[in-house]
């Protein structure tokens, strides 16, 4: 299966650990990347709906016009209607959960004095319309959905836009179209890749452009998210899915295996991590793993990422794991040890930490309550995971009278002074006359 596994032992583990330090930089999609997001852009703000158009045609084979380019209420019947009950209570289990974690999240409105008795505050309020996008590809997302609009609908964004691929038929997926539905799009389009982002920035004649966007996507949708920035506000950058699990003795290789196994069957340029310092418990994941591919259903990706993105690493001691966990700042971070709240307590750099042999990341990934879009590929340092939050803007609130305008003068006519604006002085005076 040709996984690399190295030991602290051996020549190569201290380069190959230093490398794991990584950070996400400007260009490191690549030049070509970079050249070929930002003349789709140019494109879509020069010709709007014919530039989405072409390229939707070009890069998924799908004949759009200015009507058929939006999902019709008659589609969301049919989706209604084809979608299985088992599917609709599982939305509705995530949905709820989503909801919960969200509404505790939220930040809320406060006020209190300064010391010269001025009140300050900040006053938090939901965006009017946002943009969130779904990749299409081999599966279709229907978690992804839920994950990121579901937390706009509880953060009660009145206009939330969907971007998903449609197949060359012309069709979403009924199950990813009701759980859109169901997490609070009010409109959808049928477009995917760096024209999606561009078009929900910039607006056409169809699309009204939103606030800000939410969700992952390839290396196209992620590098047009980055180019956008100043023209719409955005969540962060989350590429490829990644796994570390940091685990000693204690822990149960099936159960690792398992996670392993269930992030490498998201294909592609997925990363798989695994630091232990029992080199048992390293031999038999080895094993373990072997022996549960030949039985899963993707196993051609599984071992492709298995070969290609997957990394274990037999440490010195549990310090040295978490500290290589600090300076690679997995996605998901699964924390096996005896004393976990101690060495939980040490980890910086995660976007969502697993704790416990029980604690599956494919909960997680559906239903636990806090979003699968993470920051990946290092961003983790800088970054942290899509929240409620996020989907409101923050104004600071002023007010004051006049003993706390009096109290203010002394200080604000020497800031004046110093910076040599005298009419920021005489506008604080002139109210004391």
């Amino acid at each position: 299966m040709g996984m690399k596994i190295l030991s602290h032992k051996d020549a190569s583990y201290s380069r190959f650990v230093k490398k794991l330090d990584r950070r996400s930089t400007p260009g490191s999609s690549g030049q070509k990347i970079e050249g070929i997001v930002a003349s789709i852009i140019a494109d879509v703000q020069k010709r709007g709906n014919a530039a989405v158009i072409e390229y939707t045609q070009k890069f998924d084979g799908l004949k759009l016009n200015a009507t058929s380019m939006l999902v019709t209420q008659a589609e969301i019947d049919e989706a209604y209607t084809l979608v299985d009950e088992d599917i609709k209570k599982a939305v509705a289990i995530s949905k709820r959960n989503v909801h919960a974690f969200a509404k505790r999240s939220m930040r809320k409105d406060w006020k209190a004095k300064n010391t010269e008795g001025v009140e300050v505050g900040e006053r938090f309020t939901h965006y009017d319309r946002v943009g969130v996008y779904v990749p299409g590809g081999k599966a279709p997302l229907v978690s992804t959905a839920l994950m990121t609009a579901a937390f706009g609908q509880a953060a009660g964004v009145p206009e939330i836009l969907a971007a998903t691929p449609a197949g060359p038929d012309g069709k979403l997926n009924p199950a990813l179209l009701y759980a859109l539905v169901e997490s609070g799009a009010t409109e959808i389009i049928k477009v995917g890749g760096a024209q999606a982002i561009a078009a929900m920035a910039l607006g056409t004649k169809t699309i009204k452009p939103v606030e800000k966007i939410f969700g992952p996507g390839n290396v196209f949708v992620v590098e047009a998210k980055r180019q956008l920035v100043g023209a719409v506000s955005i969540d962060l950058l989350p590429g490829p899915s990644e796994v570390l699990i940091v685990a000693d003795k204690s822990a149960n290789a099936k159960f690792i295996a398992a996670d392993m196994l269930a992030q490498a069957e998201h294909g592609g340029d997925s990363v798989v991590g695994f630091a232990t310092n029992s080199k048992r418990l390293l031999a038999q994941v080895e094993k373990e793993i072997q022996k549960q591919a030949a039985t899963l259903s993707r196993e051609k990706y599984l071992r492709d990422v298995l070969k290609k993105g997957t990394f274990c690493l037999l440490t010195k001691n549990l310090q040295e794991a978490v500290d290589i966990c600090n300076a690679f700042a997995p996605e998901h971070l699964s924390l096996v040890v005896e004393n976990e709240d101690a060495w939980l307590d040490k980890i910086r750099t995660a976007g969502a930490i697993y704790v416990g042999a029980l604690a599956a990341v494919a909960v997680g990934d559906f239903l636990a309550g806090p979003s699968h879009t993470l920051p990946t590929g290092g961003s983790g340092k800088s970054f942290s995971g899509l929240r409620a939050d996020q989907f409101q803007r923050r104004a600071s609130i002023v007010r004051m009278d006049q003993k706390a305008l009096k109290k203010s003068l002394p200080t604000v006519e020497t800031f004046a002074r110093v910076e040599g604006l005298d009419a920021h002085g005489r506008s604080v005076s002139i109210r004391l006359e």
